[in-house]
């Protein structure tokens, strides 16, 4: 069938007896001396930390766990930590699933767990039966393969999801090229380490790694220490410790010299945009709060990589850095997204702007509004109890000094134009970084190569795996053509006497946006009829209606309705022809086989599509079945698979689009061929 885009609407005083002069600034004061409360604590004796924040102002209780364990390699199993800690609460030697949500459920609670950590929340008064339900789920934790599979399958679909996102795309890529494959923070989870996975490993993981001796357990409510400790003894201390292995890795390095990568998307209207290195940076030292505000000042919500690349240059609707630290290893990323005309120009900025914080003092005006905002959102912050929390547990786990919150106003203040030049002097290495861009190649590549050292492009495959551009694409068979490989598809999916004799043809599709079910109905009428409806709850978001001349898009619940013109009443037109791929050459659309190139690791027919209107699509065909398994063009890219039979006709019962940014996967309910679906259905007016 043809290639169906889904355009979605997104739905989705003051008051002085003396004379001031106003034109003079006052003087900023001295950083106030913070009075931060210590947390009250206590050891449990398998080892277990514990740290106690009382705060009667609401009548509710919070746990926070951390597993402080090392970052594992976890090379043909990558994924096996954050399964295992999805496993956590599924099951336990006393409840089933169904039981322990019950239970949370009973009290009004929640419960939360991941590969690192443990979060639980309820009324103080139900705090006796949550510490028992948590010490139930850390203790006596009960994997099953049911669930171990159920957890797989969200985990590979979420996984197909994102080959569709260009930010996680760039993500995948930016890790691997900054840490290394060698490195547990440039691992990615892929489709093949998850299934590799056993209930047995989850099984190995958590009897190994979730120990008490290595934890650290934050409380925060509507509780007394005297209270609060006997019950955590009473359940948490038949938590047993165990030597937990440790584990260490040769710290990553950034590259000689700078390099550019390009993940190649060659119907992409726009790039993604990564300038990136490791960084040795260590939590709570001097030198971490003289970088977050060097950071701050470049890219920031409002800083310098904003104003140059939005406001003055107009290449995107934002631009920041992050600069992160971390026990191992650390790392600076400033990245935006540009239009592909623009991409040279915007790499050209971030790098102009980081060698500039790097060579030249930061004004005081622009130093202080940083400073300032930093120190107001941390003085912000003490308004919650959690944050007393997170210091305590932050001063344990990294070895703090104990008055080095209390001091952080004062250390901020401390810090000028000196200390930031150093910061990014010392830290920020713009001739030794990952330029990392996925966008069309054919668009950018050759400009891309003025930034590499060695004037070279590195290419990668949405996995992060280099491949030689010159081989990506090997010649097709001698006499293939696309004209042959379209014919193989129409035969794949039906025969063309059998397509031809639809008149009509109604599909039923539903997806899961935010968490809300919404239906897809796409209906056509040959040869050129279409109309699309987005319903949700039983409401229209929005219409699409196009009758074969006209159309018109549409909101009925605003009453807001526009006459489709020029180039989207063209694509239109395209897209409500019936079985295009019948028609091609009566149509005038231009067809050209590139070769064959691996999709998903099978091998694929790439066929280019250039409409009379100009518009291209790249569509690929499975070299073994004949059926199409994704299509690229201007407005996203779509995989297609799971192909069933209606009426001897396959349809792809998954699609996986990309629209806008987002990532949408459509699972086909219902076909109707042929329901004698009238002209008055598809009226514009």
């Amino acid at each position: 069938m043809k290639n169906i885009i889904i355009s979605i609407l997104l739905l989705i005083p003051f008051f002085t007896f003396s004379q001031i002069d106003r034109s003079i600034r006052p003087e900023p004061g001295p950083a106030p001396q913070i009075n931060i409360a210590d947390a009250q604590s206590f050891t449990l004796n398998n080892g277990l930390q514990v740290f106690v924040v009382e705060n009667s102002k609401l009548p509710t209780v919070s746990f926070s766990f951390i597993f402080d364990y090392d970052p594992l390699l976890e090379n043909e199993l990558c994924g096996l930590s954050d399964i295992t800690g999805q496993m956590l609460k599924t099951g336990t030697k006393n409840r089933t699933k169904e039981q322990i949500d019950d239970a949370i459920d009973f009290i009004g609670a929640s419960i939360s767990t991941s590969s690192g950590s443990l979060y639980a929340s309820a009324l103080s008064k139900h705090t006796d039966i949550l510490v028992e339900i948590i010490a139930d789920i850390l203790i006596n934790a009960k994997f099953t393969q049911e669930e171990l599979d159920k957890i797989k399958t969200q985990t590979i679909s979420g996984l197909a999801s994102s080959k569709n996102s260009p930010e996680e795309i760039l993500e995948r890529l930016r890790k691997k090229l900054v840490y290394g494959n060698n490195h547990p923070y440039g691992q990615s989870p892929t489709e093949e380490t998850i299934n590799n996975i056993e209930l047995d490993d989850c099984i190995n993981f958590y009897t190994t790694y979730f120990r008490p001796n290595i934890s650290y357990l934050a409380v925060v409510g509507d509780v007394r220490i005297d209270v609060i400790k006997p019950i955590l003894e009473r359940y948490l201390g038949l938590w047993e410790k165990k030597e937990v292995p440790t584990h260490t890795y040769e710290t990553p390095q950034a590259p000689t010299q700078t390099r550019v990568a390009i993940v190649d998307r060659p119907a992409s209207v726009q790039s993604s945009i990564a300038v990136a290195f490791p960084v040795t940076l260590k939590p709570g030292t001097p030198e971490a709060i003289r970088a977050r505000v060097m950071n701050g000042i470049l890219g920031g919500g409002s800083a310098r990589l904003f104003y140059n690349l939005r406001e003055t240059h107009g290449f995107t609707y934002g631009a920041y850095s992050s600069l992160s630290t971390d026990k191992l290893i650390g790392n600076f990323n400033a990245s935006t997204d540009v239009r592909n005309s623009a991409t040279d120009s915007a790499v050209r900025e971030i790098l102009y702007e980081i060698n500039r914080i790097s060579n030249e003092p930061v004004g005081l005006e622009e130093l202080n509004l940083h400073k300032n905002e930093l120190a107001g959102g941390f003085a912000l912050s003490l308004e919650s109890p959690s944050t007393i929390a997170r210091f305590a547990l932050s001063i344990a786990q990294y070895n703090l000094p104990a008055d080095y919150y209390k001091n952080y106003l004062r250390n901020l203040d401390a810090i000028n134009a000196t200390d930031v030049l150093t910061s990014a002097t010392n830290l920020l290495s713009p001739d030794n970084a990952y330029i990392i861009v996925v966008g069309k190649a054919d668009e950018i590549a050759d400009k891309l190569k003025n930034f590499s050292s060695d004037g070279q492009i590195n290419y990668y495959d949405e996995e992060g795996n280099w491949y030689d551009p010159a081989l990506k694409i090997t010649p097709a068979p001698a006499g293939m053509t696309a004209e042959i490989v379209i014919e193989n598809y129409i035969n794949a999916i039906g025969g063309r006497s059998r397509l031809s004799k639809m008149k009509d043809i109604s599909l039923k599709y539903t997806a899961l946006i935010q968490g809300m079910s919404v239906n897809f109905d796409i209906y056509q009428k040959s040869p050129n009829k279409m109309r699309i409806e987005i319903a949700a709850s039983g409401m229209i978001f929005s219409k699409q209606v196009f009758d074969g001349e006209k159309g018109i898009s549409e909101v009925p619940m605003t009453g807001q309705k526009e006459e489709l013109e020029d180039d989207q009443l063209e694509s239109m037109r395209y897209q409500a022809t019936m079985n295009m791929e019948l028609n091609y050459a009566q149509y005038g659309v231009n067809l050209v086989l590139l070769g064959i190139e691996n999709i998903n690791e099978k091998p694929a027919y790439k066929i280019q599509l250039t409409y009379p209107n100009g518009d291209e699509t790249f569509d690929y065909y499975d070299v073994q079945s004949g059926l199409k398994i994704r299509s690229i063009s201007e407005s996203g890219q779509t995989e297609y698979a799971e192909y069933k039979a209606f009426k001897k006709i396959l349809f792809p019962t998954i699609m996986t689009q990309e629209l806008q940014g987002q990532n949408l996967q459509l699972e086909l309910q219902t076909v109707g061929i042929n329901k004698k679906l009238k002209d008055d259905f598809f009226k514009t007016n």
